[in-house]
């Protein structure tokens, strides 16, 4: 069985991922992770791990951190926000995500 951590804050989660080699900070706009300049599609990256916060009053500090990789060994970080912050194509991809996540759990 997988050892699964907690961390108690989103920071705290970054901070432990990034030891673990998830250097890369990734950003999702449509169907595409980007780091910097470069761009990868994000079905090329499966989650690794997940951790997820909820505000215990504000729905805006509402969080999920997700640890990513390919099989080349890019591996980095991507922080998405609930709500009003995500577009829908960027909703569906991180759907889509967590699909594939959930079959490899089974």
């Amino acid at each position: 069985m997988k050892q699964q951590f907690h961390y108690a804050t989103v920071t705290e989660a970054i901070e432990a991922l990034r030891k673990q080699g998830f250097t890369l900070d990734f950003n999702l706009k449509e169907n595409q992770l980007i780091v910097g300049d470069q761009a990868y599609t994000a079905n090329e990256f499966e989650i690794v791990d997940v951790y997820r916060y909820e505000g215990p009053s504000d729905p805006g500090d509402e969080a999920t951190v997700y640890a990513l990789a390919n099989k080349s060994g890019l591996k980095g970080v991507l922080v998405s926000g609930y709500g009003a912050s995500s577009d829908e194509a960027s909703e569906e991809t991180l759907k889509q995500l967590h699909y594939k996540y959930q079959q490899s759990q089974s």
